[in-house]
């Protein structure tokens, strides 16, 4: 989060770096300009990076450019921002995430609309990785699987619970 394309501002490539482990590290990209750190981001390690469809610039070519830096490439949408705005992009992506809150800050409740944008991507690409990001729980877990998503962002849910294993556990089902 870069602060100007969402109110709120987090950690870069340098904590990525930083983190040394096997799992795999997806980086969401809530900025306005993201081709100043698609480097930065792939060298620290990323293994996917996500864009947001809304940025001003060639999503395109940042796509690729994702790719050409040997990582998974993504792109997003805001609750705001249907699913035909994405259309030109899906042969490009590895991953669709759909936002359930507006991005920019944790701990918001989900948006039950998002669901309909889980299902339209679902019924037109049933291979391809449908994220979702926002007021994720044990409850909303449940339903963004029924809609097609199969990879979960439970940020909240998982870092404030008194038992993160069995918080993580509950979303698996």
């Amino acid at each position: 989060m870069d602060g100007h394309f969402v109110p709120n501002l987090t950690f870069g490539a340098p904590v990525v770096r930083c983190l040394q482990t096997k799992l795999f590290r997806d980086c969401h990209l809530m900025v306005g300009q993201p081709e100043i750190l698609l480097a930065d981001f792939a060298q620290a390690g990323a293994d996917a990076i996500t864009i947001h469809a809304e940025i001003e610039g060639d999503v395109a070519a940042l796509l690729r450019k994702i790719k050409s830096l040997g990582c998974r490439a993504g792109i997003s949408i805001k609750p705001n921002t249907p699913v035909a705005a994405i259309a030109e992009f899906l042969p490009l992506v590895d991953l669709v995430l759909v936002m359930s809150v507006e991005p920019g800050f944790g701990g918001q409740a989900f948006m039950e609309n998002s669901l309909e944008k889980v299902r339209a991507l679902r019924a037109g690409n049933p291979e391809l990785d449908i994220s979702i990001d926002g007021g994720i729980n044990a409850e909303t877990a449940k339903k963004a699987i029924a809609a097609g998503a199969n990879v979960l962002v439970a940020g909240n849910y998982i870092f404030k619970s008194d038992n993160r294993e069995k918080a993580i556990a509950s979303l698996r089902g």
